[in-house]
């Protein structure tokens, strides 16, 4: 909220202010601002403790920045481990280059064993696509939709 207020801005409030109330009542405004200031955060701090005892023991490691969307999504999906989804297990047995050459999950691994092997996979890939007729309709594939 603050933060996109740069430093000859709050220069230009600090004058404003001076000019405004005077330098005799700066020191008072600003000492009851602050006491302000005090006062709810004090009211807060009372407010988040109460709540706190109401919930319970089973939440007294509860903090609030856990309630922002962004915090409780990243809380929950990740937790505390360093790969609570699987994800590491799911990358290393898939293998990405036979998937885009559209070849079995096996042939990639043949191929880099055998230069024969590495041949006939070369041929089992597929043709370029020969253009379609001025009426003709594309093939349907279930499996694109």
């Amino acid at each position: 909220m603050f933060t996109d207020i740069g430093p000859l801005e709050v220069i230009t409030l600090l004058v404003m202010a001076v000019v405004i109330f005077g330098p005799d009542k700066l020191p008072k405004l600003i000492q009851d601002t602050m006491g302000f200031v005090r006062k709810i955060r004090s009211f807060a701090d009372s407010a988040k403790e109460d709540i706190r005892s109401e919930l319970g023991p089973e939440f007294k490691d509860f903090e609030f920045q856990d309630l922002h969307p962004k915090t409780f999504v990243r809380k929950q999906l990740l937790g505390s481990s360093e790969d609570p989804l699987g994800f590491k297990e799911l990358k290393d047995g898939l293998d990405i280059k036979s998937v885009l050459n559209d070849e079995p999950a096996g042939a990639a691994a043949t191929a880099a064993a055998s230069p024969v092997a590495a041949s006939q996979g070369a041929n089992l890939t597929k043709s370029p696509a020969t253009p379609l007729a001025a009426d003709e309709r594309p093939p349907f594939d279930l499996d694109a939709t």
